[in-house]
């Protein structure tokens, strides 16, 4: 008799600095890459995992959330901890469920929100320089923030797309977009219902084209409208991006999700 199918879903955070990414590829490290191997040495069977949002090289999370089936029987705390056990030390499990077959880590998620990191200093940092985006010049946030604005809601956004973006269409709906700041730091914190490939970083990129006062205000507005990404400013580095969490809708009972990465530190880097 074989034996039933147990769906178990993850939460994980991870230092994207020395990663190729969150897929499996040969001859490179990536994130989904060192999960199957941890945990398919649990389940002693391979193991194919489902995330709620690839990443790209040197792009990091705190709360992405990770899928897949087994036949093996193991508690919680057996995946939490011999994961971690098996896990090198810029990965981490933070928890674990088992849900329903309905669950889907990709497809049942409702939205994302990531946070882009700024750091505006005059000189590169070194302790930081794969955890922020470093910004020689001022910014005016206040001009970014008007800026912004532009974006909320569903748009069609080709012009803050990837050129190798395999999404079948560039519509997407924005539901939040903040510009702060805190110390020398500027946050970006984007929350829409999925993305595009480098979507957060090209909008990153045109935000601070505006607040250096390079272009206008409306330059967002009219970015959609051309729906050209080639008129688009550059994309901003990968560093300073984190995937902060996922939502999911509240019959799947998953843990709240964390809070975003918060450098107010002054100058104490």
């Amino acid at each position: 008799m074989a034996l039933a199918v147990t769906r178990i879903a993850l939460g994980i955070e991870y230092d994207g600095s020395r990663f190729h990414g969150w897929q499996a590829q040969p001859g490179v490290r990536s994130v989904q890459g060192e999960l199957m191997r941890a945990l398919s040495g649990i389940a002693d069977e391979p193991l194919r995992l489902q995330c709620a949002g690839r990443t790209d090289r040197g792009v990091h999370a705190l709360g992405q959330v990770v899928h897949f089936d087994t036949r093996a029987r193991r508690e919680a705390r057996a995946w939490l901890l011999g994961g971690n056990s098996r896990l090198p030390d810029d990965i981490a499990i933070t928890w674990v469920r088992e849900v329903d077959e309905t669950f889907h880590a990709r497809f049942s998620a409702t939205a994302r929100t990531y946070r882009y990191v700024i750091d505006l200093r005059p000189n590169r940092p070194a302790l930081l320089r794969n955890r922020v985006a470093w910004h020689r010049w001022p910014l005016e946030v206040e001009r970014m923030r008007r800026a912004a604005r532009h974006l909320v809601g569903e748009h069609d956004f080709s012009a803050y797309r990837a050129a190798g973006c395999q999404a079948r269409h560039a519509v997407r709906r924005i539901h939040h977009l903040e510009v702060s700041r805190q110390g020398r730091f500027v946050h970006i914190d984007i929350e829409a219902n999925a993305f595009l490939h480098h979507m957060v970083r090209n909008i990153a990129g045109v935000l601070m084209e505006i607040g250096r006062g390079e272009r206008p205000e409306s330059w967002t507005a009219e970015l959609l409208e051309l729906r050209d990404r080639t008129a688009a400013g550059i994309t901003a580095p990968a560093a300073g991006l984190y995937l902060v969490s996922v939502t999911y809708p509240d019959r799947f009972r998953l843990p709240p999700v964390p809070r975003p990465p918060l450098f107010d530190v002054g100058d104490n880097f």
